[in-house]
């Protein structure tokens, strides 16, 4: 049953509803009073499909109260929608008919004519394209928003620009070609050239600079408009070039950047040109303090000294989240700081116990392998031993697993739950053994070797001898490349891993011991990115560890488009970012810092994005799935 609104009473309480949701509340009081003015009220009993027929053609329904459910032609359940969710199903022709929706309760929908909201919003692209746009796109330009957003350090404000600036600035006369500029931006791998002309000042000749051009500018004012590569490349500069002097704070210049939206800005020294200073090299700073923090670890004497060392760990996460920097350049960071305490700590093994008997490599698993650790993960790690070792020499490995792992375990990386220590004799084996290892788990993938894969496809070298790894991943992509059998295993083994749905009611929570409601972020989002990556790397033959850099080399290959690829990489890079505030926000008020999210703490946008983020994981499965 269908009914028109008329009731003054009525229209304030669903506007006060309806203001709330993503993305109406970018509207103004007035034109929203528009919008709420041509909704209808729909009542629907349980079990009935969508649209009602005496709906709009192309209807935008808004759940008040209730639920729907939407299937695909085989009836499998794609998603649900709960109360204050919009189904855009039905908005633009042609509607599929492989989609079905159906209510899973007696329902209260308001509906909205979709062709008049669209006039009614016209002037706010951003919020129709919220509606026309889809899960890959929306997640997309929240991502760019993400990494051009600029929270400023209060280092910056006291650090002058020319610790960050290069100089000299590369130029090219106003009448070279686009092609010339091309080449030498090529050549001198930059990403930007001033534009200069030649003029008499007094009884010198001087370049004077008149603009920029960028690669940003070779592709949508070159390249996108089809034109000639032997123009002037100053058809296509930045006039009114803006600069800064160079006894400028790097705030101000981040600050001015980011006002206006730019990355390359130019640095003036008595009205010449002086040097260049890009976004990157200011945001990039922050890695400093990581570098900083590696040279302390390198110089500690003894293990009481790494452990208050350690206690910095968190306090640099927690800036680094502060800062807006990437979930990928934390990860990265403070991989970088683990693998400085563990070289450290077996150099002072050393120290102890003397040389070791024969060659050997450390080696890290997981996330730290990944470069993707967080403060104080859990350690996993492994030796490979060359083979001449003897039984013998067994008892000085075991030692030093013993004073590592027991290190480590101090300085706040405690023992994997799972044993997946060097201390394990398991994990502490010749080389050969480790090749036969990786045989038998591709060969015949049990539940158990499949788990070990997981864990020991992501390996790397944190110290010793590098070629003992790098023989046995050589071996292993070997096997891997092309091996059906064994990637339609560890591809189901992974699928199993799925991520929820939809926000409806506790659809997607858990009850996880003291968390009580919350979304496990790291299994529901994060573990079946990695998965699907290590698997497109393992049957392309990659030996890539990194989950972003092996979705980036797979990127155009038989086992991923390009497309997909950027997809899993903004959805891994979406839920890394709310991973890396949640732990923040834990370690601001002294709590462990974990994976579990409440929902309800995070804003109405940014549970929509992270249904975007589930939604690209999804299809991303269900493609892999169908390939078996």
């Amino acid at each position: 049953m269908t009914e028109k609104i008329i009731m003054d009473t009525e229209l304030a309480e669903i506007s006060a509803f309806v203001q709330t949701i993503p993305p109406f509340e970018q509207l103004p009081p007035a034109l929203l009073s528009k919008v709420v003015n041509t909704i209808s009220i729909c009542y629907l009993h349980q079990g009935e499909p969508l649209p009602p027929s005496h709906c709009a053609v192309h209807p935008l329904f808004i759940i008040r109260k209730g639920a729907l459910n939407y299937r695909d032609h085989l009836d499998e359940l794609l998603g649900k929608y709960g109360e204050g969710d919009l189904c855009t199903v039905f908005c633009q022709p042609p509607v599929s008919s492989e989609i079905t929706v159906h209510t899973e309760e007696d329902t209260l929908l308001y509906s909205i004519d979709y062709q008049e909201l669209e006039l009614l919003v016209a002037d706010y692209p951003a919020v129709l394209n919220f509606f026309v746009h889809s899960a890959e796109q929306r997640l997309n330009k929240k991502m760019s928003q993400i990494n051009e957003d600029a929270i400023i350090a209060s280092s910056l404000l006291n650090t002058s620009i020319s610790q960050f600036y290069h100089s000299p600035v590369e130029t090219i006369d106003q009448h070279c070609s686009i092609q010339e500029a091309a080449i030498k931006m090529t050549e001198r791998k930059f990403s930007c050239l001033v534009i200069v002309k030649d003029i008499l000042q007094g009884d010198k000749r001087e370049l004077q600079p008149i603009g920029i051009v960028t690669d940003k500018d070779l592709r949508q004012r070159c390249i996108a408009k089809g034109l000639d590569f032997t123009q002037a490349v100053s058809s296509i500069m930045t006039k009114n070039m803006l600069t800064i002097n160079h006894d400028a704070s790097a705030y101000d210049a981040l600050m001015l950047m980011t006002a206006k939206r730019i990355h390359h800005l130019p640095v003036m020294k008595k009205n010449q040109l002086h040097a260049m200073v890009t976004i990157t090299d200011l945001m990039n700073n922050e890695s400093q303090n990581a570098v900083n923090l590696t040279h302390i670890i390198r110089k500690a004497k003894n293990i009481d000294e790494l452990v208050e060392t350690s206690l910095l760990l968190p306090k640099l996460q927690i800036r680094m989240a502060k800062l807006g920097t990437t979930a990928d350049h934390v990860g990265k960071s403070i991989s970088a700081i683990t693998m400085a305490f563990t070289i450290r700590l077996i150099e002072l093994a050393e120290q102890q116990l003397g040389q070791a008997p024969v060659p050997y490599a450390w080696l890290a698993a997981g996330s730290q392998a990944r470069q993707e650790q967080f403060a104080h993960s859990d350690q996993d790690n492994a030796l490979i031993i060359a083979d001449n070792m003897k039984p013998e020499d067994d008892q000085w490995f075991a030692k030093l697993a013993t004073f590592v792992c027991d290190g480590l375990a101090q300085c706040g990386f405690i023992y994997c739950p799972g044993d997946i220590m060097a201390t394990n004799p398991k994990w502490r084996q010749p080389q050969k053994k480790w090749h036969k290892y990786f045989n038998q788990w591709v060969e015949t993938p049990s539940p158990k070797a499949l788990l070990n894969s997981s864990v020991f496809f992501d390996l790397t070298t944190v110290h010793g001898e590098i070629s003992l790894l790098e023989q046995v991943r050589e071996r292993l992509l070997k096997k891997t490349k092309g091996n059906t059998l064994f990637l339609a295993h560890l591809a189901k083994n992974a699928l199993m891993n799925r991520p929820p749905l939809g926000f409806f009611r506790d659809f997607v929570l858990i009850n996880n011991g003291e968390n009580k409601n919350v979304l496990d972020l790291k299994h529901n989002g994060i573990a079946p990115i990695v998965d699907l990556a290590r698997i497109y790397a393992l049957s392309e033959g990659i030996s890539a560890t990194n989950t972003i850099e092996r979705l980036k080399q797979v990127a155009g290959s038989p086992s991923l488009t390009k497309a997909s690829a950027a997809n899993l990489i903004d959805a891994y890079e979406f839920l890394g970012l709310l991973r890396m505030e949640h732990q923040a926000k834990k370690l601001q008020l002294n709590e462990q810092p974990d994976n579990y999210l409440v929902p309800k703490h995070i804003s109405k946008l940014e549970r929509e994005h992270l249904k975007d983020a589930f939604k690209v994981i999804k299809t991303l499965q269900d493609s892999r799935q169908s390939a078996y």
